[in-house]
């Protein structure tokens, strides 16, 4: 018997008991109660800054989205045992919406599921049992949000959105998860006052941390998901329409060849599809959900980044960096592999190596994310990078552009050139192919297309 199914039975049921909303002239803090039953009981909280003349008291949308947050926040507890049973005493819940939270949970957790080995069936992993109800004096309160909300990372990506938008004159306010320098930088380099930005702050509760090292099952979880429910809170206390995010058309590649195994499901279009949908339908906030850089792919928008030089001494990407304070690039992960593979063609050597402070391409620790990242592999790197053939492209460009200046290539790339893969022939074809491509499946609004496609004319 694995651990799988050694702590199912032995644990058999998780309980969502409640949440708390405790409101003060700033801020709405909303506390969590979760339980493994015989096992732990956890006590994660958020804190939102709020204007001092809105209050959620007797608001019954507010309490939707305090209640949708913690069923986010309850799958990273609940997967140190995949306790069969998913109690939810309170919030509210039918049938249809059981099914949506069971999707999520599933596909986000694919990833999980496929490192520890563990076959689990969409039907039956968990079964979502609601007996909790909204108190009947709440009620909904009509609102005319307005405005931009664009969630920023510190990486290129949101660097990106947040320029293009500012530049075209939207009035946008910027959202993060708790503080770093890369975030504050990019606000700044965008011509924005620190009050532009709103930070919430995610208590994470450790005691997680002490089953993990218990053994107990941990792995990857639909932490986007987490960010998508929370800005929906910040833009709802702050009264603004559109929560713009920075997900790109290569987040729906799969992570593993042949598998429906995707790290990054819950920065995907069918995810924002289904939280767009759950939103009109059951939160109600007349708030508009998108990623502005949907129909674009990663080389695209590393070609539009680099465009604007002044992020590159404080963008960060590196999800090991941002645990280091300030947040650096490690130099040592293939989320940073890919992050400088992706610029490659379009700054020299000595200011690739300026960005991450490494010379990267040249170091034969890399060489294994590297044969990942260019699709010589079973699977790409459990991160969020781009698709295997826009990599190759971009492999395949900065290779001629070395040659061309008669420079010697790295050692990466030379490896590249070894296993036969340089094609010189059809480089020009998929580039330009890639640069005029705008992919249609997208939830973008008229205005931010006519804007994204005025921006895209700096690739061509």
């Amino acid at each position: 018997m694995g651990k799988y199914e050694e702590f199912r039975e032995k644990y058999p049921s998780f309980v969502y008991k409640a949440y708390h909303v405790n409101e003060t002239k700033n801020t709405v803090e909303i506390g969590y109660e979760f339980s493994i039953t015989g096992l732990a009981e956890f006590r994660p909280s958020w804190s939102f800054r709020k204007p001092e003349n809105f209050s959620v008291k007797g608001d019954l949308t507010f309490e939707r989205l305090a209640f949708s947050l913690g069923m986010a926040e309850a799958v990273s507890y609940w997967k140190a045992t995949c306790s069969p049973e998913f109690y939810a005493e309170c919030g509210e819940l039918n049938e249809e919406q059981k099914l949506w939270w069971k999707k999520l949970w599933f596909m986000g957790l694919g990833e999980l599921f496929f490192v520890n080995g563990i076959s689990a069936d969409p039907d039956s992993f968990v079964n979502i049992i609601a007996t909790g109800k909204y108190d009947s004096s709440l009620t909904e309160t009509a609102r005319e949000p307005r405005g931009c909300l664009v969630p920023i990372g510190g990486g290129k990506d949101s660097a990106l959105t947040l320029e293009t938008l500012v530049k075209s004159g939207m009035k946008c306010l910027c959202y993060s998860i708790n503080k770093r320098r890369s975030i504050t930088e990019t606000v700044r380099k965008a011509g924005l006052d620190d009050e532009a930005l709103i930070i919430s702050q995610r208590h994470f509760d450790r005691s997680l941390v002490d089953l993990n090292n218990q053994g107990f099952i941990n792995g990857h979880t639909p932490f986007s998901a987490i960010v998508a429910f929370s800005a929906e809170i910040t833009a709802y206390l702050n009264e603004l329409k559109y929560i713009v995010l920075s997900n790109e058309s290569s987040a729906n590649e799969s992570t593993v060849v042949g598998q429906d195994v995707n790290h990054q499901y819950s920065k995907s279009f069918e995810f924002e599809q289904d939280f767009h949908n759950y939103e009109e339908k059951y939160l109600r906030t007349g708030q508009y959900y998108f990623s502005f850089l949907r129909p674009l792919a990663e080389f695209q928008i590393a070609k539009m980044f680099v465009s604007h030089r002044k992020y590159l001494p404080v963008f960060r990407s590196c999800n090991l960096g941002s645990k280091v304070s300030p947040d650096i690039w490690c130099g040592e992960c293939p989320k940073c592999l890919f992050v400088c593979l992706i610029l490659s063609p379009f700054l020299t050597m000595e200011e690739l190596i300026k960005v991450f402070g490494k010379d990267m391409l040249n170091d034969s620790n890399m060489l294994e994310y590297f044969i990942e990242l260019i699709g010589q592999s079973e699977h790409k790197p459990f991160e969020c990078v781009g698709s295997i053939d826009e990599v190759n492209l971009a492999v395949s460009l900065a290779i001629r552009k070395l040659e061309a200046n008669g420079e010697e290539l790295p050692l990466l790339f030379k490896e590249y050139k070894d296993r036969g893969l340089y094609c010189p022939e059809t480089i020009d074809y998929l580039n330009v192919e890639c640069c005029g491509s705008f992919n249609e499946q997208n939830l973008l609004p008229e205005e931010f297309k006519t804007i994204l496609r005025k921006e895209m004319e700096n690739l061509l």
